[in-house]
Formats: structure tokens, C-alpha cells, sequence
């Protein structure tokens, strides 16, 4: 198996793994410090917008650095961003101080923007024949913090004296076993530059096979950020208690990141654009699953298949763009999906509270299938047979 024969893609697992733990632990903590310490009520959600900011303003720098420094240096450089940013919240946990705290956000969005290349960093670790199961096992990292992350969040939150203090200097502790581990990291080839990154990343969407990538990876994040942000306000409108919520949300995490270790063989042997397909189907049928009732088990089925179609867009999208560029445009490839993932994602987590207030659940259910078809008719339509020319003429 190629998590066990692979040292890099290992390192990646667990690297990822704690990403993951530290981050599932800040979305269950950070609205309720928000709430604690915010002077208007209406703050409370403001230190997770910084940290999409942070994670938005960091995904391209990141991705160029790694291209001139290498990716040891640049993952590296991420993780110490969570441990500052981790530090910053909590001195502003302690203090009580709510501005000291939104602060500590970004430098965390920036550790998130940094983990979002571990995928493709292993990509490069192996060869062609395997370049799926390699993303798919690095992404499959995050199914132990799924099963470790609510435990976690529950015990640190009153596990020192000052509330919820505990859970940040956690998170402080486990970026910088991330960090040591990184450093294992292979530096990675260091192409040539190519200036104007504004201009190559707009000829690289006018390529098919880029721009199915791109589109087919960013459709599945904005849809699962949607629906996964309005499930829990969906729940409590409905009755259900917190411990209730949590569970579904625990089961959609391990939807998002268990299939993986089926997901990268699948991918290698049946191709990228065929299992994007699937994962696009499996997002209606978590839509049309939710729109059959209100009950507890109509919740737990769609969410935990609303994580297994964003898994199968993700990776069949990861692998498909690592296909459609060469080594000198690969920051500014795996930027612009990144760009493009994290400004739909967050779009969709600012509207999914308007919208399920607004229109209610059913309302966000119906609204995703849309998007999601347009996905469908992009893979069908967008043939990324003129690629290799593409390549060859830069």
C-alpha cells in the first residue's frame, strides 16, 4: 500500500491529520469564543471571515514561494503561521480580548492555506501511475481527526481555568509537531520562473482540461460549504440539540475524508473525469435525500453524502490538473484552484445563514442541484484533448 511504502506520503497523512484536528477544533470553538468575547452578538462569526481572509490572501503567495524556495520551506513556513496565529488567540483568550483574538485568525487562515498543498505535494512523490492514490490517501489524513476532533474540543475547551484556553494552546502543540514532521518533506524540484503570474493564470484557464479542474473542484467546495454551514442551523430549527448536530457533522467529516483510501485507485484506474461524474451524482442524491424529510437519519445520510461527493470532485480535480500543466506553471496552477476553492467556499459559508433563515432548507437543497448539473455539463463538454499541445507551446 502506498501509505506504508512511501515515506513523503506518509508524512503528508499525518501532517494533514493534525491540520485537520486543529482546524475542526477551531469551527467547533472559535463562534462560541466569538460569542463570549464579542461586544455585539453580531461579531461572533468575525474571527472565522478573518480566518477565510487569511486563508484566501495566503493560498497564492504561498503557492509562488514554494515555486522559488521549495516545498519544505513553504509548508514549513505555513505551520509556523498556525503556531503564531494559534499563540495570538490565545493571549487574546486569556486576556478577554476580542480584537487581540480576530487577530490570531488570519495567521491561522494562512496555516489552512498552507495545508491545502499537501495533496499536491505528494502528487510529486510518486509516479504517474499512482499520482491519484497519493492525493487521495494525503486528503484521507483528515479522517483522524475526525474521529478525534469533537473528544478533543469538548475536553480542551474547560480544561484549563480561562475557557476554551486549553483548545488554542492545543492547537499551538500540534502545529509544531506538524511542523517537525515537515521537515521530512523533499524540497521538490525548483522550475524556472515565469513572470506575469496574472497573465499565465489566465491562459491556463483557456485550457479544457485546466478549466474542468478548476471548475468541477471548486463546484463540489462551494456546494459542501453550503450545505455543511446551514446544516447545524437546519437541525436547531428543527428541534435537535447541539450533541445531535455534532454527530451528523462528525459523520459528514468522515464522508469527506474516509473515501479517499477508494477514491485514489478508483481515480488511477477509471480516470479523473469519470469519478468526478460520480461525485457530482452523489451530491444530488445527498440534495434529494435531504428534501425526503426533517427526521435525524435524513440529515446523517445526506450530510455524510454531501462529504463523499466533495471527496470525489476534490481528488478527480487534483489529479486532473496535474495533468494539464507543466513544472514551471505549477504554482500558478495549483494557486488558481486553490484561489477559485477558497473564494466560492467562502461565499457560500456568508450566504448559507441568509439563506436558510431566508428560504429554509429545502430552499438551499434545491439550489445546489443547479450548480451541480452545470458541473456535470462542463465535464461532458469540455474536452482536454488540445492539452498536451498547450503544454508544448509554452
Amino acid at each position: 500500500m502506498l501509505l506504508l511504502t512511501n515515506g513523503q506520503v506518509r508524512l503528508l497523512f499525518i501532517a494533514q491529520a493534525l491540520y485537520w484536528l486543529c482546524s475542526m477544533v477551531g469551527i467547533t470553538l472559535t463562534s462560541l469564543v466569538g460569542v463570549q468575547l464579542a461586544p455585539y452578538a453580531s461579531l461572533a462569526t468575525l474571527p472565522l471571515g478573518l480566518l477565510v481572509l487569511g486563508n484566501l490572501g495566503g493560498v497564492h503567495p504561498l503557492s509562488i514561494f514554494m515555486q522559488r524556495r521549495g516545498r519544505r520551506a513553504g509548508l514549513m513556513a505555513g505551520a509556523w503561521f498556525g503556531v503564531a496565529g494559534a499563540s495570538i488567540a490565545s493571549l487574546g483568550v486569556y486576556l478577554g480580548d476580542f480584537t487581540i483574538f480576530c487577530i490570531g485568525a488570519v495567521p491561522i487562515g494562512i496555516y489552512q492555506a498552507s495545508a491545502r498543498y499537501y495533496r499536491y505535494v505528494a502528487l510529486e512523490a510518486v509516479e504517474n501511475a499512482h499520482k491519484g492514490r497519493a492525493a487521495a490517501y494525503v486528503t484521507g489524513g483528515g479522517v483522524l481527526a475526525a474521529l478525534v476532533a469533537p473528544e478533543l474540543a469538548v475536553w480542551s475547551r474547560d480544561a484549563l481555568v480561562v475557557p476554551f484556553l486549553g483548545a488554542y494552546l492545543a492547537m499551538i502543540v500540534m502545529a509544531v509537531v506538524a511542523i517537525i514532521l515537515l521537515s521530512g518533506v523533499a524540497q521538490g524540484d525548483i522550475p524556472a520562473r515565469i513572470p506575469n503570474g496574472g497573465q499565465v493564470m489566465r491562459n491556463l484557464l483557456k485550457r479544457p482540461k485546466i478549466f474542468t479542474a478548476v471548475s468541477i473542484s471548486a463546484i463540489g467546495q462551494g456546494v459542501m460549504v453550503l450545505v455543511m454551514t446551514a446544516t447545524p442551523l437546519a437541525m436547531k430549527f428543527c428541534g435537535f440539540d447541539v450533541s445531535q448536530s455534532s454527530e451528523v457533522i462528525r459523520w459528514h467529516f468522515i464522508g469527506m475524508f474516509l473515501p479517499a483510501f477508494v477514491a485514489g485507485p478508483l481515480i488511477d484506474r477509471f480516470g479523473a473525469r469519470n469519478i468526478a461524474g460520480i461525485g457530482s451524482v452523489i451530491l444530488l442524491i445527498s440534495a434529494s435525500a435531504a428534501l425526503m424529510g426533517l427526521d435525524f437519519g435524513h440529515f446523517l445520510i445526506s450530510s455524510l453524502l454531501l462529504g463523499l461527493g466533495w471527496n470525489l470532485m476534490l481528488l478527480a480535480g487534483t489529479t486532473l490538473l496535474g495533468e494539464g500543466h507543466n513544472a514551471a506553471e505549477r504554482g500558478h496552477a495549483q494557486a488558481l484552484m486553490e484561489l477559485a476553492n477558497g473564494i466560492l467556499g467562502a461565499i457560500a459559508s456568508f450566504a448559507a445563514g441568509a439563506l436558510i433563515v431566508g428560504a429554509g432548507w429545502d430552499a438551499v437543497n434545491v439550489g445546489m442541484m443547479p450548480v451541480v448539473v452545470v458541473g456535470l455539463i462542463i465535464l461532458r463538454f469540455r474536452d482536454g484533448k488540445n492539452c498536451h499541445r498547450h503544454i508544448r507551446e509554452t
